[in-house]
C-alpha cells in the first residue's frame, strides 16, 4: 500500500514496537528543517553563489526548495534537482535491521541567487505540501514582489490558519487574500513600509514572514512578542551582516541585501528531542553529535530534567550564528510527573508528543496547560496525542486547551499517526517500553522530518518491526 505526496509515492508504513530494546550508542540528527527552510530562502535572495551542506531530505524542505525553484531563474536548476533527486532514507522491506547502513557523504546543494529584485512570477500556484513553514515565509518574500502569487497545500495544511501572517503584511503594504483566514493564499506584492507589530499568539513562523518582509521595506520593521520564540532567522540576518537587533520579547530589522554565503545545517534537536525520550524510557545513555544548541529551542531539556532525565549539552561550533555541539543522555533511573505551565508550552511546542510520550509511562498525572495551539498543527495534535495514548493502553485526556497524561504506563495496543510526523515518532517511541506490543499505521509520516527514524532506532537497540 502507499500514500500518495504531490511529487511521488510515499509507501505506507505499519510497524511493531516490542519491550525489552534500548536506544544506546553515538549518532546523529537530520539537519534542522526550521533552519534550513530559511537557509534555501535566504540563498536564493542573496547576490552570489551560497553552499549549503546538509540541507535535510525532509519533504517540507523539499516543499521550499521546490517553491523557490519555481520563482528564481539562476537557482531554479540547482533547486530543482536537489528537490528531485536529494537521496531520503526509505524504511520499507524486512521485518528488522542488523546492519548499520552506510554514511553517505552529506548533501551539498549550491545555489546561484540573483537577489531579491530578480523574483518572478511562477507559471502554476506554488504548492507547500503539508509544510505551513513553507507557506507562511514565503508569504513574507512575497509580500515585496511585484506579482501575483497563489500559495496552496495539501488538505492539512489547507486547514491552518494563513491571517496571523496575512494581516501584518498588509499594513506593511502587500494585498493578501485568504479563505476564510486558510489557504489557497494569494499574495499580491508592492512597496512595503516597516511596522511595529505586536504578535497575540508567538510564532517564529509570523515573526520570520514579517522579517524577511522587512528587509525589503523602507523604514525599521519591529516584530513584539509576549514570549521569546526560535531566532533562527534573527541569527542568520546577523551573520550576512543585516541591520538586525533582537532581545527577549522583541526584533527588529531594516532595508538590506546580502550576498551568498556557505553553512552547514545543525542536526534538528526537536528530532534529538525524540531519541532523547527514548533513551530516558530505556534506561539508555546516549550521544547526539552536530546537533544545534541555540537556546531557544532546547526548553524542552528543562522539563525533561523536572522529568527525571539528566543531559549534558557541549557548544563545539556555530554556523551561520548558530551554536553546534553534542547532547549527552544519562540512563535515567526514575520519572516524575511534570507540570507545564502555558508560559513555557509554546517553548516546547513541538515537543510536547514526545514530552507526553515520555509523560505516559511517569508515575502520576503530567499536566500540559495552555496547549490549544497544538489543535491547529499538521493534525490536531492535542487530539492525537490523547487518543493515541489510549489507543495504545494508556490514559490520557484533553480539558479544554490542557493536555492531561494520567502515566502509570502503556498496556500495548493499536495507534495511527494520523499522517503527523511528530504523533508517528512519539507512538513510536512511547511503545518501547510498553507492558506489550504496539502496532503504529502511518510510521512513515515521519520521513516529513526525519526521515530513517525507525530504522535509526533500531540500529541503536530498540525492538521494531516493520508490517507492511
Amino acid at each position: 500500500m502507499v500514500a500518495s505526496t504531490r511529487f511521488g509515492w510515499r509507501r505506507a508504513m505499519r510497524i511493531r514496537v516490542l519491550p525489552g530494546g534500548v536506544v544506546t550508542g553515538e549518532t546523529a540528527v537530520p539537519g534542522d528543517k526550521s533552519i534550513a527552510h530559511r537557509w534555501l530562502i535566504l540563498a536564493s535572495m542573496a547576490v552570489g553563489t551560497s553552499r549549503l551542506t546538509g540541507i535535510p531530505a525532509s519533504l517540507d524542505v523539499r516543499s521550499t526548495a521546490r517553491c523557490l525553484a519555481s520563482i528564481t531563474h539562476r537557482a531554479r536548476p540547482a533547486l530543482d534537482a536537489w528537490a528531485r533527486n536529494v537521496p531520503a532514507s526509505m524504511e520499507d522491506g524486512g521485518s528488522t535491521w542488523n546492519d548499520p547502513p552506510s554514511n553517505p557523504q552529506l548533501p551539498v546543494l549550491e545555489v546561484e541567487g540573483e537577489g531579491r529584485q530578480a523574483l518572478f512570477p511562477a507559471p502554476d500556484p506554488l504548492f507547500c505540501g503539508n509544510s505551513g513553514t513553507t507557506m507562511r515565509l514565503l508569504m513574507g518574500i512575497l509580500a515585496s514582489a511585484p506579482f501575483r502569487s497563489e500559495l496552496v497545500g495539501d488538505a492539512s495544511l489547507s486547514g491552518r490558519p494563513m491571517e496571523r501572517v496575512a494581516e501584518p503584511l498588509r499594513r506593511m503594504g502587500a494585498s493578501i487574500d485568504t479563505v476564510d483566514g486558510h489557504p489557497p493564499v494569494v499574495v499580491k506584492g508592492g512597496r512595503l513600509t516597516g511596522v511595529d507589530h505586536r504578535s497575540p499568539i508567538p510564532s517564529a513562523q509570523v515573526k520570520s514572514a514579517i522579517l524577511l518582509a522587512g528587509v525589503a521595506a523602507e523604514g525599521e520593521t519591529v516584530v513584539r512578542e509576549s514570549i521569546a520564540t526560535r531566532d533562527h532567522t534573527e541569527r542568520a540576518l546577523q551573520a550576512l551582516g543585516g541591520p538586525v537587533d533582537w532581545r527577549a520579547g522583541r526584533a527588529s530589522v531594516k532595508r538590506f541585501q546580502h550576498e551568498g554565503f556557505s553553512g552547514r545545517v545543525p542536526g534538528d534537536p526537536s528530532g534529538a528531542a525524540f531519541l532523547v525520550a527514548a533513551a530516558a524510557l530505556t534506561g539508555s545513555s546516549l550521544e547526539i553529535h552536530g546537533v544545534g544548541l541555540n537556546p531557544s529551542r532546547l526548553r524542552y531539556l528543562d522539563v525533561l530534567e523536572r522529568m527525571g532525565v539528566r543531559t549534558e549539552i557541549r557548544v563545539q561550533a556555530y554556523e551561520l550564528g548558530e551554536p553546534v555541539g553534542a547532547l549527552f543522555v544519562a540512563p535515567c533511573d526514575g520519572l516524575s510527573p511534570v507540570r507545564v505551565p502555558s508560559d513555557e508550552l509554546p517553548l516546547v511546542h513541538d515537543e510536547v508528543p514526545a514530552l507526553a510520550a515520555i509523560a505516559a509511562h511517569a508515575p502520576g498525572d503530567s499536566w500540559f496547560l495552555g496547549a490549544g495551539e497544538l489543535r491547529v498543527k499538521e493534525s490536531d495534535r492535542l487530539a492525537t496525542i490523547a487518543q493515541g495514548i489510549r489507543n495504545l493502553g494508556g490514559h490520557a485526556a484533553e480539558e479544554g486547551a490542557d493536555l492531561v497524561v494520567a502515566g502509570g504506563g502503556l498496556d500495548g495496543g493499536h495507534g495511527d499517526s494520523q499522517s503527523d510526523h511528530r504523533i508517528a515518532m512519539a507512538l513510536t517511541v512511547a511503545g518501547l517500553t510498553a507492558r506489550g506490543p504496539c502496532e503504529i499505521d502511518g510510521a512513515e509520516a515521519s520521513a516529513v522530518s526525519f526521515p530513517g527514524f525507525v530504522q535509526l532506532l533500531a540500529m541503536l537497540g530498540a525492538r521494531v518491526e516493520v508490517l507492511g
